[in-house]
């Protein structure tokens, strides 16, 4: 069965992150530049892959000091890496979970994502798109991003932990 491709609709999309701040409060952040690509061999994506591609100079957490100091080399390092990039190796749509290669800092590491398909349907203009939404955490520090600083009150600035969240709809090609 021929494979069929489905490029991303950038205005319906978005990839976000979570991370605790000062044990206290969590920040959020988005990229504004990313592409993202879906190839299936049918309208249920079990059998599918799935890529991305975000613009580390792109960062958002709507404080321009905090998305600088994210872009240097503390965390980063966007003039030396300038992307982060995933493939996807599987997709279970049953289970909905989504395994795959994220490479942060030039360093990969395989993750599991929590899928959950929001079906197919086509838009007032006859475009057929599929919608998507990702959950998954992740540890910056097993990517490089080590950067923190011990509060006075005890505990740390910046969890180790981050949150991935991405709510994706893809287009059909022809």
């Amino acid at each position: 069965m021929a494979n069929t491709t489905w490029a991303l609709d950038a205005a319906h999309s978005e990839i976000q992150f979570k991370v605790r701040h000062m044990m206290i409060a969590n920040v959020t952040g988005q990229f504004n530049n990313f592409t993202s690509e879906l190839t299936s061999e049918d309208d249920n994506f079990n059998a599918s892959q799935v890529s991305f591609e975000a613009n580390v100079a792109s960062i958002d957490t709507n404080n321009e000091q905090r998305d600088n100091h994210l872009r240097s080399g503390d965390f980063f390092d966007a003039e030396k890496y300038p992307h982060i990039t995933f493939k996807s190796k599987s997709y279970n749509a049953a289970s909905g979970k989504v395994v795959g290669d994220l490479t942060i800092r030039d360093i990969t590491k395989e993750v599991t994502l929590d899928a959950e398909f929001h079906g197919v349907n086509k838009d007032p203009y006859g475009n057929i798109k599929a919608g998507f939404s990702l959950d998954g955490k992740i540890n910056r520090t097993d990517f490089g991003l080590n950067w923190n600083a011990t509060l006075e009150t005890g505990g740390i600035l910046v969890s180790e932990d981050v949150r991935i969240i991405a709510e994706m709809q893809f287009v059909k090609q022809a």
